[in-house]
């Protein structure tokens, strides 16, 4: 089953059309650095919060570099849920110049 994925780029131009992006790293990770108005699942929990990747159009998943969002995509579509890999991660969005939040959520 082929995972839909999309690059930084791409996420900055729809994150002003207000899609919702979902965090899968750990607590202490999202403190350091997370994109602005993200939500925090860390990756362990994804199965019992599948409802919270529901709802209007696609939950857009990140993490650091891609893999733990590519996990969670993973179990999420078997699930029925419509997400969306994020790819590079948090490293690809920080690398790329653009803004994120620190401290605590």
């Amino acid at each position: 089953m082929a995972i839909e994925e999309i690059t930084v780029d791409r996420l900055a131009e729809l994150l002003a059309e207000g899609v919702r992006v979902i965090d899968v790293r750990e607590p202490s990770e999202f403190e350091q650095a997370r994109l602005p108005g993200s939500t925090l699942v860390p990756l362990a929990t994804v199965p019992q919060r599948v409802e919270e990747f529901r709802g209007d159009g696609p939950a857009y998943v990140i993490c650091r570099s891609g893999g733990r969002s590519m996990q969670a995509c993973t179990f999420l579509v078997e699930q029925g849920a419509d997400v969306v890999n994020v790819t590079g991660g948090l490293m690809a969005w920080i690398s790329s110049g653009r803004e994120y939040v620190t401290g605590p959520a």
